[in-house]
């Protein structure tokens, strides 16, 4: 699976600009103005566990019914949430929501829930 054409295709029609390959790992980043950016990364060899070593203070959570990890990277509030959801034995797939403005923060989880549970029927079965 390529991150960016699993990206765009749960963006289409949502405003967002094309995704954007920022690294040299299978992430992309879509941006709409004035509102924020939606990210997936998608990493075959890095599961849960390292998740929750990377991002201290991450819980447990599912998505639709699929074992994931929730975490704000950079504190609660900060605008940034995180879903990590279990691929296989050693993989993850990554949604992540930053929000642009202060009064939107606080819906950066929910929106990363919400484009991790349109992910995650697109994800192999386990």
């Amino acid at each position: 699976m390529d991150a960016c054409t699993v990206l765009g295709q749960l963006l289409e029609g949502e405003g967002f600009a094309p995704g954007e390959r920022k690294t040299a790992r299978n992430e992309c980043h879509a941006s709409k103005p004035d509102y924020g950016t939606y990210s997936l990364a998608l990493d075959p060899v890095q599961g849960l566990s390292e998740y929750s070593r990377q991002v201290p203070g991450s819980a447990p959570a599912t998505v639709n019914g699929r074992e994931a990890r929730q975490g704000e990277p950079f504190g609660a509030g900060q605008g940034m949430c995180d879903f990590a959801l279990k691929v296989g034995a050693h993989g993850r797939a990554v949604a992540t929501a930053t929000m642009l403005r202060a009064e939107q923060r606080a819906c950066a989880c929910d929106a990363a829930r919400e484009l991790a549970a349109e992910l995650e029927p697109l994800l192999p079965k386990q």
